[in-house]
Order: C-alpha cells, then structure tokens, then sequence
C-alpha cells in the first residue's frame, strides 16, 4: 500500500516510481540478510548512484538531479520504506557533498560529478565522544603547516566509517569556540583510520565508528569554505540534514504501517479479519494519522527551503515529529503482529529498532527542542509566498 502523495511534476512521479521499482527489486531481496549479518550494502549505493539517486538535490550542471528538496525526500521516503540503513546513507552522502557545492571553489565543485555519480560514497565527520549535541566544543585541530593543515582529534559516530571513499572533516583551526573550519579528506590519506564499527541495535547494515586523524596532512586546497567558517557550513547543512532524516523516519513508519495493515487483512480472530475489531482498526488509524502528519511537517519545511524561506524552525519540528511518529508507530506495528512482531521471522521488531536512533541522530529530539523555542525567542516576519 504505497503512500498517495501530490507530485509537482512528470518527471517528479517518474523518480518516485524509479524508487518504488529499485526499492522492490535491488533493496528488498537484500535487507534482511544484510541487516541480520551486519554487512554494509556497498553495491546497492552504486546501483543507487548510476540511477541518478544520490545526487538528486543537487544542480545539474555538476552531476546532481536538479530536483527540489520537495521530490528528493520522497524518492528518500519511498527507499526508507523498505531499508533504512541505505536511505540513512544517501541523506549521509547528500550531506558529506554540502560543503563541496555549496561553499566550494570552481576547482574543488569539479569534483561533484564523481561524488554525485555513486562510484565514490562520503562520510560526514562533526560529532566528537565529549562534542556530540555541542559541536563547538570540538578538540580535533587542524594546524597550518606552510601549504598544508595537519589534523589531529578523533570524530565518533560516522556513518560510513571505513567504507566512505572521503570525509568531510570539521576541525578546530583557531581557539575561539566558533573557530571551526571545514575540510576534504580523501580516505586513503596516510594517518586516517577508522576503528572497528559500533555494535548497535538498530541500522545495522549501516557502518558507524569513529574515525582517527594522526597527523593527517591535507594541501590548503582541501579547506572548504575560508578559515573558521566550518561551523557556519555545519550548521546549515544540518537544517537539511534533519528533513533527510524526517523523511527516513516517515519512510520507516509507512513501511511498518503497510506490514501491519496487511498483516491485519489477512489475520483472522472470532470469524473475522483482525482489522474489523474496533480496537485494533483504531489503533491502525491513528498510525495513518502520524505517518501523514510527519509526511506534511517535511513536506512543509521541504517547500520552504525550496523557495529560499527560512526553514532552521521548520526542519527542527519535522525531525521532532517524524521521529517520534516513526517510534510510536513501529510499536504498534509490533503490537498488531502481536507474538509474531517480537520475533525475527517479521521485520517488525528491526522497523522498532531502526526507529529509535532517529530520535537521536542529527541532534537529538531535545536539541530540537532548544532549536524550535530559540527560534520562536525571535522576531522572524511572517510569509505569504506563492509558488508560479
């Protein structure tokens, strides 16, 4: 039962249903087996990637889609419905090549079109052990070295670490707590290395560990933006980043929903279908209602970023949301299946699990909190925007 959704185009409807077509053959023969074995699917972002699907908010004149992010987090939902570790991975991705497109050079923008392509899949280095919500209170420097940086520190919690092909590394360049800047780390540079994967509950076909930096050596070139202007980059890639992971959160949801919905048709309790008892059909509407309501909020704050409004609050509220939906939801889904849902013969337990981490990732849902109440704390004039 695949999501109704209002496209604002042709081509927009073709990406959806390209998604909806590689999700059923490439995505789903594959999830279970590398989810319960933990292996990374580097092949399928490869695949992804030549169908044009990572780089699609991206302009197209360096190799991206040339899609609004309006269409891009469908195509992200319609993916996460059926594997969330890939669709987590391609919201990674489109973050690691922000800074590049959007800040970079003429010559560093060169580089888009093989990283937009698939062949090379990046990682996203900001968090730290002890700077996870606090970005500022980053300890990895980088050290001007005559035409080059040194970077020294360690980054926690990257995903991709040890299968991205390049790195985007935020590291202190001055002692001012805003002192940050940004920088291109291709993963074969000598004293980079990646520590075993963390063992997680949840995304497990997703690698995540912490990324060392010994005395990395990077050429002045490989510093994206100018020099403290790393935690600017950071901060607005995460107002995109968060409506990524609101629509995987969503994707995540309605994958569950849709499980659950034909489970509830096909079961059979007292002479009916299971989803002909009140209590449990009403338990199934209020899942619609979350799923529909985290797809409006990102879809909401999606159109905004689109038209160039300011959308920092928007995002916040849509992560908040759609997380949230997405946890509540997928425990229901559990409770629908009943036994059945607390076993691995059904998926129902992993959507559970998979759920949880979105509560947390790209700062946690109290961040967005703080986020949202400082944003009302200001004067921000209302907009009235038409769209032609």
């Amino acid at each position: 039962m695949p999501a109704s959704r209002v496209l604002p185009s042709s081509e927009a409807a073709d990406l959806v249903e390209l998604a909806r077509t590689l999700a059923a053959k490439e995505l789903a023969p594959n999830v279970d087996e590398a989810e319960a074995a933990g292996q990374f699917p580097r092949e399928i972002f490869r695949t992804l990637g030549r169908a044009g699907l990572l780089g699609l908010p991206y302009p197209e004149e360096v190799g991206g889609g040339g899609q609004p992010y309006e269409v891009y987090l469908q195509v992200l939902e319609e993916l996460a419905s059926v594997w969330a570790s890939v669709a987590v991975g391609i919201s990674v991705h489109t973050l690691a090549c922000y800074g590049l497109a959007t800040y970079g050079t003429p010559e560093q923008r060169e580089r888009l079109p093989e990283l937009l392509g698939g062949e090379l899949l990046g990682a996203y280095c900001l968090s730290e052990p002890h700077a996870g919500s606090d970005p500022a209170a980053m300890t990895t420097r980088a050290v001007r070295d005559g035409d080059h940086y040194v970077l020294t520190g360690a980054k926690a919690w990257t995903t991709h670490g040890g299968h991205a092909d390049f790195y985007q590394v935020m590291a202190r360049t001055s002692s001012e707590r805003t002192g940050i800047s940004c920088f291109f780390v291709p993963a074969d540079t000598p004293g980079l290395s990646v520590d075993p994967p963390e063992r997680k509950m949840g995304l497990t076909g997703s690698a995540t560990a912490t990324v060392r930096l010994d005395g990395v050596r990077v050429p002045v070139s490989a510093r994206i933006g100018e020099e403290g202007q790393g935690l600017r980059i950071a901060l607005s890639a995460l107002d995109a980043g968060r409506l990524g992971i609101a629509a995987v959160a969503t994707g995540l949801a309605q994958g569950a929903l849709d499980r659950a919905v034909a489970y509830a048709r096909e079961r059979e309790t007292f002479g009916k279908p299971i989803i002909e008892h009140q209590g449990l059909a009403f338990l199934l509407a209020d899942m619609e209602a979350a799923v529909q309501t985290a797809r409006a909020m990102t879809l909401q704050a999606a159109r905004r970023k689109d038209l160039g409004l300011p959308y920092t609050r928007e995002a916040a509220i849509a992560k908040l949301v759609a997380t949230d939906n997405a946890m509540r939801v997928t425990t229901d889904a559990v409770q629908v299946f009943g036994g059945y849902g607390y076993t691995k013969d059904f998926p129902m337990e992993r959507y559970m699990r998979e759920a949880k981490v979105m509560q947390i990732f790209e700062g946690t849902n109290q961040i967005q909190r703080i986020v949202i109440s400082r944003d009302l704390a200001k004067d921000r004039a209302p907009t009235l925007s038409t769209v032609a």
